[in-house]
């Protein structure tokens, strides 16, 4: 059985961390024996694993540290290829490889927009995670990228050739995303339906912009009766709480935390809002047009306007544009798009096709995870 090796460090809850799973299981349907080299093996993200699949605990708990455990791995169990996300794991594999010795061909994930991430840093912080990637990232035999928005970004920050890299949309759309989304929500909002509830999810930093939604809101239900839920944890709740007291919406806004399971509210919601001041590609709005959920989003970089076609398939709204976002919720409740239609719109963000991709950059013929040869143990 043909030996793939995945590599990631688990340092959340976040999309990256899914959309991995998501491969590894492609990968495992197709009769692979994946290796999932875990730096943070406690996240509730692998809590089950499909059969075929190999948990390996690293012990360490940053990529940089990943290094010499993973120069063992790779002498020992020496596997077809390796899949690697996130730039410092990126490094780490580049470097044990060269340590290891062993001829493994190695494809990066990048999932964000960096220059945008970057964009307040001082000077000095952004040359030292930008020159690693130059410095690396030549020896990557393929990089891919969640978005045309991401490609370009990459090779304007690093000067790598295009022809070394290219775009895989995510694998967001799996068969559990429907049967997650049937599941019961015990929440007083989801049982009263004369109240139009919107939905917003992910992690409350400054990257997400939760409070422009807030306030966007705020426009929203001056005009109609309406109730937002914002589904997620981080260090901006108590800034957010204040802002929707301040703007006299409290009362209609609930942010209830991080959940295992935000399909079942999106499939509830009568509207999903993506806010952000910057994405890769933005897994949550694929998600919610694939439950067929209508949706607006700002149009940031990168991923929201290549999910959307240009605001075919949803209101697009410059970032921090309160007003805007609050008339583009208006006007999208009021005439939201047959489901149908929205759900075709992701149709290449399949587990299915996003995981053919994978194997296909990574040299690997989709089909014949279980011919014998190379990367067996």
């Amino acid at each position: 059985m043909t030996r793939l090796a995945v590599f990631i460090s688990f340092s959340g809850e976040g999309g990256v961390e899914r959309m991995v799973l998501n491969l590894v299981e492609g990968f495992a349907a197709r009769r692979f024996a994946v290796d999932l080299l875990a730096i943070r093996a406690d996240s509730a993200h692998l809590g089950s694993l499909p059969e075929g699949v190999r948990l390996i605990d690293l012990g360490v708990r940053h990529s940089g540290l990943a290094v010499f455990p993973l120069m063992r791995y790779l002498r020992t169990h020496r596997p077809a290829a390796m899949l690697v996300a996130k730039d410092r794991a990126i490094r780490a594999a580049v470097l044990a490889r060269a340590l290891s010795r062993v001829p493994v061909r190695i494809v990066g994930r990048l999932g964000t927009n960096l220059s945008a991430a970057l964009e307040d840093r001082a000077g000095l912080s952004r040359w030292l995670r930008v020159a690693p990637m130059r410095w690396f990232y030549p020896s990557v035999d393929r990089v891919v990228c969640v978005s045309q928005g991401v490609l370009d970004d990459t090779v304007h920050l690093t000067g790598l050739p295009r022809e070394q890299l290219q775009v895989i949309r995510n694998p967001v759309v799996t068969p559990r995303l429907s049967v997650m989304a049937a599941e019961p929500v015990a929440h007083p909002w989801i049982a009263d339906p004369s109240v139009p509830l919107v939905l917003a999810a992910g992690r409350l930093t400054e990257q997400k912009d939760f409070p422009t939604l807030v306030r966007a809101f705020a426009v929203l239900r001056r005009a109609q009766p309406a109730r937002l839920v914002i589904l997620g944890d981080g260090r901006q709740r108590k800034k957010l709480e204040a802002l929707a007291a301040e703007l006299g919406v409290a009362d209609d806004i609930d942010l209830p935390g991080f959940t295992p399971n935000p399909y079942a509210w999106m499939a509830k919601a009568n509207l999903f809002v993506l806010s952000s001041a910057w994405e890769g590609s933005p897994n949550v709005l694929t998600e919610a047009l694939a439950l067929g959920v209508p949706s607006v989003a700002t149009d940031c970089p990168s991923g929201p306007r290549e999910v959307l076609a240009g605001g075919r398939f949803g209101a697009l709204v410059p970032v921090g544009d309160a007003a805007g976002l609050g008339q583009a919720m208006i006007d999208t409740l009021a005439a939201p798009l047959p489901a149908e239609e929205l759900k075709s719109a992701v149709a290449e963000y399949s587990r299915e096709a996003s995981a053919s991709a994978y194997l296909a950059a990574l040299g690997l013929n989709a089909e014949a995870g279980d011919n014998s040869g190379r990367g067996e143990t």
